[in-house]
């Protein structure tokens, strides 16, 4: 029996080593990883709205270089997305990014078209541009991507302050109630990476039926 116990303590071990991976460093002031009481509830409903449009404005700074784009269009269906973006930014123009989980095809303002099974690289590429696109799609609803290990911080108000994930922390810096059946949804968000500097501030959002 004392042999049994030892095994199931060791495996036990063994799963929640596996299951962390997250660091954990210190928390910051005035922040708990603790979530309200509501949490549970506004996680499930934000996530089930996944039929929306937005526009918007993007800014991304990085080593290499740095520019703004405005969003005239993120369509989102179901795991589809059809973002439309404007910049003068490296003559980017307007470029079109469409795609779903795993694939992305993506269109340059002289037409021509580009597509690929890693729409990551395929954006860097294309734009110089490092965009976490697949995990933004759960982000700019203030919600944690269920792909991977995250860690979430709230403020003293047990509002959601920060997302950590994939090596980006993803600041919340401003909500706003854009839809009347939803929780208040992301406003502006900052994220960050090492060096790199994603900031989103969202000017409209309607939901769109299926």
């Amino acid at each position: 029996m004392k042999l049994a116990r030892i095994l199931a303590a060791l495996v036990m071990l063994a799963t929640l080593g596996a299951c962390t991976t997250i660091q954990i460093d210190p928390l910051p002031e005035g922040m708990t990883d603790q979530p309200p009481a509501n949490w549970t509830t506004r996680a499930a409903s934000l996530g089930e709205l996944d039929h929306w449009k937005l526009t918007g404005k993007l800014a991304v700074r990085q080593p290499s270089d740095s520019g703004t784009a405005i969003i005239n269009h993120w369509v989102q269906d179901g795991e589809a997305y059809d973002l439309a973006l404007s910049s003068s930014f490296l003559g980017m123009g307007s470029t079109t990014l469409k795609g779903v989980p795993g694939f992305i095809e993506l269109t340059l303002p002289n037409g021509e078209t580009y597509r690929s099974g890693e729409p990551e690289t395929l954006v860097e590429a294309a734009t110089g541009w490092q965009l976490p696109l697949e995990n933004l799609t759960w982000w700019i609803r203030g919600l944690p991507s269920p792909a991977s290990d995250y860690r979430l911080l709230f403020d003293d108000q047990g509002t959601l302050a920060i997302i950590r994930q994939d090596g980006w922390e993803i600041r919340y810096d401003r909500w706003q109630t854009f839809l009347s059946s939803y929780p208040a949804l992301p406003a502006r968000i900052t994220a960050l990476k090492e060096e790199k500097r994603v900031r989103l501030v969202v000017s409209d959002w309607q939901e769109q039926r299926e």
